[in-house]
């Protein structure tokens, strides 16, 4: 019954409205339309890939390994951390590229100026994305768009690298050298966070990700 309800209420708001009035409500509430565009933006633009990788599920691995992290450093580490917090906030890290693209990280930091554009640049796609919520939503969504909090940042930070890094090694066991470098720069860049729990980590389970699905048992 409820869904005749709704189909009843979506067709008469439908033939009621004018397609100018339409086009304003979803341009003044398209937030979530623009999220789910995540999953058209390729990564890894510079490289020979041997399957491409795009920003929806590069947020979604993102998102669970920082939520791993976090809870490493909780009930290993005993710090007071939020998990759930650290892992809505890399769910949304890379939001301004649904409208930016993907930069590949080379170009991005190739110079302090550039690195300073492209944060400019950053920073107004995330005052636009936050413009097309509902003002009631803002305030929820506001902290995870433009994340502030340092400690978050650095979870979040340390789960894109190791992310990165085991797209290295998906490419890798495929037999594509070209990310070999890549995979040695971004542990590198991993190890030098020196971040216990991401140590702690691939102590134990980074290994098991150059395994083939026999060998994990």
């Amino acid at each position: 019954m409820g869904e005749i309800a709704i189909y009843f209420f979506t067709r008469t708001w439908y033939n009621d409205t004018t397609a100018l009035e339409r086009a304003a409500f979803t341009m003044a509430h398209s937030f979530f339309a623009y999220i789910f565009r995540m999953r058209h933006i390729a990564r890894w633009a510079l490289m020979r890939n041997t399957r491409t990788e795009n920003v929806e599920e590069h947020s979604y691995e993102v998102a669970v390994l920082a939520h791993a992290l976090a809870v490493v450093g909780r009930d290993v580490f005993h710090k007071e951390l939020n998990p759930d917090r650290i892992a809505a906030a890399a769910l949304f890290h890379d939001a301004p590229e649904i409208i930016t693209g993907d930069m590949p990280t080379p170009i991005k930091y190739n110079n302090p100026s550039l690195k300073s554009a492209y944060k400019q640049v950053e920073a107004s796609v995330q005052d636009k994305l936050l413009s097309m919520l509902p003002p009631e939503l803002v305030p929820a969504y506001e902290p995870l768009v433009r994340e502030s909090d340092k400690t978050v940042k650095r979870y979040v930070k340390a789960a894109d690298k190791l992310a990165a890094w085991l797209k290295c090694q998906e490419e890798l066991k495929a037999g594509n050298t070209e990310f070999g470098r890549a995979a040695d720069e971004t542990m590198a860049a991993l190890r030098s966070m020196n971040m216990e729990e991401a140590d702690w980590f691939m102590e134990r389970m980074g290994q098991t990700f150059r395994l083939t699905l026999d060998d994990l048992g």
